[in-house]
């Protein structure tokens, strides 16, 4: 019994190889879909990262089932997204090349259409996620962009964008340089009456 637990069935060399081609295999995947499957999973792509793990297990142990190999993948899964992360902040470059870049989808308050396709975003999935983001309409938008990470950044026209702090502090500011000019000019009026 515990043979079969801990006994590994498969040499670890070819247990990390082969765990480290369907991890690249799978970064690839992901990387060709595009910016659009992170940033709004649906759940037709649910279904797919599900059975993903399911399609891919048997390309990964191979004829071992033992805890044994089941850690040495683990491991070696863990241990190549660690060394490919630390790896995207030290060289832009591959960081270009695995993330991709930041794709422009609203220019001056119309969607990039080219782009939108490209992404596979539906207009009503766009226009709820800059509501979501700015409670304001698409054309509102100065310009938005989707990062490879799948975040959206939307800056509104200058007209259109709500106060900061930094507005509200000023605004402030001069209300109580009014209401001083107001004190004193109330004085002075009482003084000279």
């Amino acid at each position: 019994m515990w043979d079969d637990i801990f006994e590994l069935h498969i040499p670890v060399a070819e247990k990390v190889i082969r765990t480290l081609m369907v991890y690249v295999l799978i970064l690839i995947l992901f990387r060709l879909t595009g910016k659009r499957g992170l940033a709004s999973l649906n759940a037709f792509d649910f279904v797919v990262i599900f059975l993903l793990s399911n399609v891919v297990q048997n390309a990964i142990i191979g004829d071992d089932q033992s805890v044994t190999g089941g850690a040495i993948g683990a491991v070696t899964l863990v241990a190549a997204n660690a060394a490919i992360n630390r790896w995207l902040v030290v060289d832009e470059r591959v960081a270009h090349v695995v993330e991709g870049t930041p794709t422009t989808i609203i220019e001056d308050g119309k969607p990039v259409q080219k782009a939108i396709r490209r992404l596979g975003l539906r207009s009503d999935e766009l226009g709820d996620a800059v509501r979501e983001q700015t409670g304001s309409e698409i054309s509102s938008v100065a310009h938005s962009r989707l990062e490879p990470d799948g975040r959206l950044v939307v800056v509104l026209r200058r007209g259109e964008k709500n106060a900061t702090r930094s507005d509200i502090e000023e605004l402030e500011r001069r209300l109580v340089v009014i209401e001083d000019l107001l004190r004193a000019r109330a004085e002075q009026a009482d003084e000279e009456s």
